[in-house]
């Protein structure tokens, strides 16, 4: 994360200025409020559920906060995780290989000027320092569920339509309304902006320096923008090649061997369900027709909207940068769009 964030008046540019997602609601809690499933909770339907310990309750004065009984782990296989539960539901939940934790907080409500529908939720999404091996470190989950920091749905919020400038310490802009890139003369948009190009500064791999395409400036495409909000944000290590640890540049890269877990594998098909997935997995898509059938894609998952679609945030070039909205094709996972019908895998870093 970074320190010293202030924010602006949103500027008036590319889009329309709009309300952008909404800030945070503070609301009641819900049980098994930490997963948003299409149909069934994440836990049900499962190949087996071993109870693997209690602890003491935490309870807090804030509604998202405050648990309410014990803790109770339980060990769930595909994908292998534990959920940490209290008498009102679903607190936490760690995925083996990941170390993307869902936590329960406070209510937010979610919003675009793109879209008619809004998504609700009480997951929070926070990185532990190092993938999940299996036991769950109790004193660092009581210090997040009172964690109000930026969170990873927040980081990925402040790039969307409307949404108002952000600076460091230094004075640099480091979020605000996002475009995809440069208008090309076939009236579509160039792809290839990445977290540095949106920023304007030279970034270093090793002994390799990457400078920021001006034309670029204020842009980031698909992979960008999740290595925006992951890596440039919330300290996911970046790589311009894959090796399995970094995030590399690509959809297609993140896809195949980007660190985390595979919730669901890329079998060619649209998968059968959204039932496993977690605000903050990242999504993988085949959604363009002149490349074959390799992921061209990513987006990540935000939960179910008011109309009952899995919703997702991702930087598109027909909408020109991120959104979560339904310019030119609904930023949902089901019905018969372009991107329900191209979605094709899941992970989660």
């Amino acid at each position: 994360m970074l320190a010293g964030i202030e924010q602006a008046t949103p500027r008036r540019g590319r889009r329309t200025l709009a309300a952008g997602l909404l800030a945070v609601v503070v609301g009641s809690v819900a049980a098994d409020t930490a997963v948003a499933p299409e149909s069934a909770p994440v836990w049900a339907a499962q190949d087996s559920t071993v109870p693997t310990g209690t602890v003491a309750a935490s309870v807090g004065t804030d509604p998202g906060t405050a648990t309410s009984g014990p803790l109770r782990e339980e060990r769930l296989t595909a994908p292998d995780r534990v959920v940490v539960r209290d008498d009102l539901g679903v607190v936490a939940t760690f995925t083996v290989g990941s170390r993307s934790v869902a936590l329960r907080g406070p209510q937010r409500v979610f919003a675009e000027s793109t879209t008619t529908a809004t998504v609700t939720t009480t997951t929070w999404v926070r990185l532990l320092t190092q993938p999940f091996t299996g036991a769950v470190d109790h004193g660092w989950l009581s210090g997040r569920l009172t964690d109000r920091s930026d969170d990873v749905l927040e980081l990925a919020r402040q790039y969307v339509t409307g949404a108002g400038e952000r600076y460091d310490a230094s004075g640099r802009r480091i979020a605000g309304d996002a475009s995809y890139g440069p208008l090309q003369a076939d009236g579509t948009r160039e792809e290839g902006s990445d977290f540095n190009d949106y920023l304007g500064v030279p970034w270093t791999y090793g002994s390799r320096v990457d400078p920021p395409e001006p034309g670029q400036f204020a842009a980031m495409d698909c992979s960008g923008y999740v290595r925006t909000v992951y890596g440039y944000r919330a300290g996911v290590p970046l790589s311009l090649q894959p090796d399995g640890v970094t995030l590399p540049r690509r959809a297609v890269q993140m896809a195949e061997s980007a660190p985390g877990a595979v919730i669901v594998p890329d079998t060619g098909r649209r998968p059968a369900g959204t039932s496993t997935l977690l605000p903050g997995d990242l999504l993988f898509f085949d959604a363009s027709t002149d490349d074959g059938t390799l992921v061209d894609h990513v987006g990540i998952y935000l939960g179910l909207d008011s109309q009952g679609a899995a919703r997702f945030l991702s930087s598109r070039k027909s909408a020109d940068g991120p959104t979560m909205g339904d310019v030119r094709g609904r930023s949902t996972l089901s019905g018969t769009g372009l991107y329900a019908t191209s979605f094709r895998s899941v992970r989660r870093l």
